[in-house]
């Protein structure tokens, strides 16, 4: 058996912490991911795993090879696609993961046009609100908005998206537009729960930072949700332009306190550390880098 069959086995294993979801990831029975292991154990002289009922854990040998293997496999996938690529292109699977409305309204878009580009590969978008797990999730690479704090991540900024403040034409005629920050206070708001700070809106005018703690009877995770709240007159939103672009381009929403900018954060490519970045990765990373700028969505 090839020993790089044992070593993804043995990899897939570990991150997951059992025989079952590593067949799930490798895509083979639970019954040859055992076999691969134990023939790795075999052929290494050493136990890597500590089997129970309900779970594997590492020993110290298994702790020691899963240190290295990853970068391992990266650099020998890397080195091989590479030698494949230079006749025919980027082959394979890439596994993305992304916020539910940001992926909706541009991630799943930006794929189609890299993908029309590359007709070799293969595309698994997951769609979340919560951070995935990169290394135990077998995600290549994540879109995210805003600062991660985890030192084994690697990020490169794309650009920032920048917040507005919306209501309907309905909710202005009933209850009149805010002028200023602190006018939001007798407004009824739709909070965001993504945002760090749900309550506290901030917005720039010139060199001067003002906020405002809003409340409301709606609270969503959803960008998208606010907007649709918003412009069913239930009240002022503040979203991201690419979650409202098309409401306030087709009129049903309408920007409000334009005197004052809105918050911008930035959003990132984010990939794992320390391990050989493949070069279909690499290629993808830059397109969306460029798209995003033409997308309008900044």
């Amino acid at each position: 058996m090839d020993i790089t069959d044992e070593l993804r086995a043995f990899v897939a294993t570990a991150q997951t912490g059992s025989f079952t979801a590593a067949a799930d990831q490798l895509g083979v029975s639970n019954r040859l991911t055992s076999k691969y292991v134990a023939e790795l154990e075999s052929h290494l002289g050493v136990r890597l795993f500590q089997r129970t009922t309900r779970k594997v854990g590492l020993t110290p040998a298994g702790e020691d090879l899963l240190a290295r293997a990853p970068a391992l496999l990266d650099e020998l996938d890397d080195l091989l696609a590479e030698v494949a690529e230079g006749s025919r292109g980027f082959t394979g699977v890439i596994r993305i993961s992304a916020p539910v409305t940001f992926g909706e309204t541009y991630v799943g878009a930006m794929l189609g046009r890299f993908a029309r580009e590359n007709p070799g590969l293969t595309f698994d978008l997951r769609l979340s609100d919560r951070y995935a797990d990169l290394a135990s999730e077998g995600i290549d690479l994540a879109f995210r908005i805003g600062r991660s704090e985890m030192l084994s991540l690697k990020a490169r900024k794309m650009g920032e998206l920048r917040s507005i403040l919306v209501a309907s034409a309905d909710y202005i005629a009933a209850h009149g537009a805010p002028d200023k920050p602190e006018d939001l206070e007798r407004h009824s708001c739709i909070l965001d729960t993504n945002r760090r700070a749900p309550r506290r809106w901030v917005f720039r005018r010139g060199e001067a930072e003002q906020d405002a703690i809003v409340q409301g009877r709606f609270h969503v995770n959803s960008a998208r949700a606010a907007a649709e709240l918003a412009t069913a007159g239930l009240g002022i939103a503040y979203a991201p332009r690419f979650a409202i672009r098309d409401a306030i381009e087709g009129g049903s929403l309408v920007p409000v306190m334009q005197a004052y900018t809105g918050e911008t954060v930035a959003v990132s490519a984010v990939y794992l550390e320390g391990r050989a970045l493949p070069r279909k990765i690499r290629a993808l990373i830059d397109f969306a880098t460029e798209d995003i700028r033409s997308a309008d969505i900044l």
